[in-house]
């Protein structure tokens, strides 16, 4: 009999016996609708009905998950001390400050009900004054700041905020000199930033949908202050409304970019506005570039972009407008570590670099010679960069998963750094070990992962685990602090995140081989990584749990639906279950890039051999799930997770627990405010305790 039978045979009973007493699932109706692809392939979609957020049936059918799963949930959370132990390691002590103009600004939390607010000084030396409390922008939504942007004579602070989660945004001003906010009101707002020229920003909206419907017909803006937004300038849209715009302006703020995204047939186009000149006018810069380039700001009338143009990893160029297709390669490409971003300052360039997890900070001036380096710890990342072009001292801070932000000073003449305010925690950080490592991929490809244990810990097969990955867009996964992390290494447990092909850390080729058609190799990568905890002893499948959010989300789904042998517990985090029908709402169809496109038949069986919801075997009994979503995500509607749930629930073979939680008033990014994320996090973790320990259903 062989070993993944034998595994398979043995999660049944163990899961048999966890179940104990049945868990009394909701009544779920199913509907008969089915789609005929190609004239021969025929899909049943039995729970289509629950594509409408507004049926009431539905509505109560979540309400009634809801309170199975906190009931369980929450004796689980008792039982482990879930909520106070995290709750004990959240409370660290630091502030992360960014200059801008004349200003330091930060979010805090001043309770812990609330959501960060956005505070204020002229001096790290001062009291941090509130500027927005976004607790009296309404009574009935709960307001979450996405962000802000300051004049570049400091007079004035334009501030993004969203209502319960939602991806659509609205816009509002405030005078620095006394707070008061003026008549300015933007709505309709959506991925967007705010980039201001003299006494007006430019901005992008779409025009606004009922639910779910598609994101489409991006438009530019350009709004002055003390306007109507009726009145505001339209500066750029296409016919094709598919097509997705970003904008800046530069610094010194002499020019506009525009960049144009054609998602599907994988190209750029950039425009830009010469303010110098006696006409002003949008004009072609660089036309259908099939790779990556980001321009940054501009040096002595020249742009300074990063680009991966014929080579894997970014390297940085200057742009003469005057003659754009002609670079100047500035700082050369690093084969061995990715660059993940640059600061153009006046007379030095930094640039922030990452290899697995482990960043690193190198100084450039514009001839491209290398002046200081600093590298970090294994498992880090840093951010926070701020400060004005001329300025000569910057701000930034390092974090881990489980260090919270540390801010320095740093100055770009001497390179000396300065402790801004000492970062204190409730836990000992230092008796926590780092590990780097590499597995092979069964397509013999090395894949790094990181790993996260008690220093000391015997690692004999016998210690829980958890498994994580994001693997998509091309994203460099980026340490951050996560008390959750502590609570479950803490208690003995192996935290592992695998840096599978999809994301970016190895650069454009390494996600370039999980996207599209190659997606299946980041599930491959994944499972791959299972095996190498398995095979070298860190934990044994009956105590490996996984988890993932977003992209991250349909990872882990599709994962244990391929290989449920080897996972105890799988908590799938606002992610993408039904892979054939994404693409209709919402920004799917921005992601045809990324997963196919059913419009294509290649696509169409890509999609369709790795979906989740549809490759669940009715015959086979699942690992443990707890699938996680907000009811206003408008990115990934909840629904993906609703006919995930329920599918596997109404499975006749499932015997371990299938729990959804929903939380309220809440999108894509997950609870908004501090107890409710600290809850979420301790129903994740006790869950996965509870269900590690093999003990029986509550």
């Amino acid at each position: 009999m062989s070993k993944r039978i034998i595994n398979s045979l043995l999660l049944l009973l163990i899961g048999s016996s966890l179940r104990g007493q049945d868990l009394e699932y909701p009544v779920t109706k199913q509907v008969s609708v089915c789609d005929t692809f190609y004239h021969s392939c025929i899909v049943s979609d039995p729970y289509r009905w629950m594509e409408d957020l507004n049926d009431l049936e539905l509505q109560e059918w979540v309400k009634q998950e809801n309170k199975l799963s906190k009931k369980w949930l929450q004796k689980a959370s008792n039982k482990y001390d879930a909520f106070h132990q995290i709750d004990k390691y959240a409370c660290a002590k630091y502030k992360r400050p960014r200059k801008q103009g004349k200003f330091y600004f930060s979010y805090s939390y001043y309770n812990n009900f609330g959501v960060p607010a956005l505070f204020y000084r002229l001096s790290l030396k001062e009291h941090a004054k509130m500027l927005i409390d976004p607790n009296y922008i309404s009574k009935k939504d709960r307001i979450l700041l996405k962000g802000h942007s300051l004049s570049s004579d400091s007079r004035y602070l334009a501030y993004q905020f969203s209502r319960n989660g939602s991806d659509w945004t609205e816009i509002k001003v405030v005078k620095m000199k006394n707070g008061i906010h003026t008549k300015d009101h933007l709505k309709n707002v959506k991925f967007s930033n705010i980039q201001w020229k003299g006494d007006g920003f430019f901005y992008s909206s779409f025009p606004q949908v009922n639910g779910m419907g598609e994101t489409k017909g991006q438009q530019v803006f350009y709004h002055k202050l003390g306007t109507e937004q009726a009145d505001d300038e339209l500066i750029f849209k296409r016919k094709n409304s598919s097509l997705r715009f970003s904008v800046m302006t530069t610094s010194d703020e002499n020019f506009m970019v525009l960049k144009e995204r054609d998602e599907v047939h994988g190209y750029n186009n950039f425009f830009y506005i010469d303010y110098r000149e006696e006409s002003p006018h949008l004009k072609p810069l660089l036309m259908k570039q099939r790779y990556g380039i980001t321009i940054l700001d501009s040096h002595n009338g020249k742009f300074i972009a990063q680009t991966n143009h014929q080579k894997n990893n970014r390297y940085v160029i200057e742009i003469d407008p005057a003659n754009p297709d002609e670079w100047r390669e500035i700082v050369p490409e690093n084969p061995k570590s990715l660059l993940q971003r640059i600061i153009p300052l006046r007379e030095k360039i930094i640039a922030i670099y990452q290899s697995n997890q482990q960043p690193s900070i190198v100084v450039y001036n514009y001839k491209g010679q290398s002046e200081y380096k600093l590298e970090l710890p294994v498992g880090s990342s840093v951010g926070g960069f701020s400060g004005e072009p001329d300025d000569e001292e910057f701000l930034f801070y390092f974090t881990s998963y489980t260090i919270p932000p540390v801010v320095y000073s740093f100055n770009i003449k001497t390179f000396k750094r300065k402790l801004v305010q000492r970062t204190s925690v409730t836990f000992d950080y230092r008796d926590i070990e780092y590990k780097q490592m590499e597995y092979l991929s069964r397509d013999g490809v090395k894949v790094p992962i990181l790993l996260v244990y008690k220093k000391g810990l015997k690692l004999d097969g016998n210690n829980p685990a958890i498994l994580k990955a994001y693997g998509g867009f091309g994203v460099v996964a980026k340490p951050h602090f996560d008390p959750g992390i502590v609570y479950f290494v803490k208690k003995g447990g192996v935290f592992a995140f695998a840096n599978i092909r999809g994301g970016g850390d190895y650069g454009w080729q390494w996600a370039k081989q999980g996207r599209g058609k190659n997606k299946q190799n980041s599930f491959n990568d994944f499972i791959d990584a299972a095996q190498f905890l398995v095979d070298y002893k860190f934990t044994r499948p009956e105590m490996l749990a996984s988890t993932g959010a977003s992209n991250g989300g349909l990872v882990v789904a599709a994962a244990a639906i391929q290989r449920p042998d080897l996972f105890r517990a799988v908590v799938p985090v606002v992610g993408a279950f039904d892979m054939l029908r994404f693409e209709k709402f919402t920004v799917g169809h921005f992601h045809a890039d990324e997963y196919g496109s059913v419009k294509d038949s290649l696509g169409f069986q890509n999609l369709r051999a790795y979906s989740p919801l549809h490759n669940i075997n009715k015959e086979i009994n699942y690992p443990a799930m707890l699938i996680m979503t907000s009811d206003h995500d408008d990115r990934v509607p909840p629904f993906h997770s609703y006919k995930f749930a329920a599918s596997l629930q109404s499975n006749s073979a499932q015997k371990n627990p299938i729990l959804l939680r929903v939380e309220g008033k809440a999108g894509h990014g997950g609870a908004n405010g501090m107890y409710n994320t600290i809850r979420g996090m301790a129903f994740k973790y006790a869950f996965i305790q509870k269900i590690l320990n093999q003990e029986p259903a509550l």
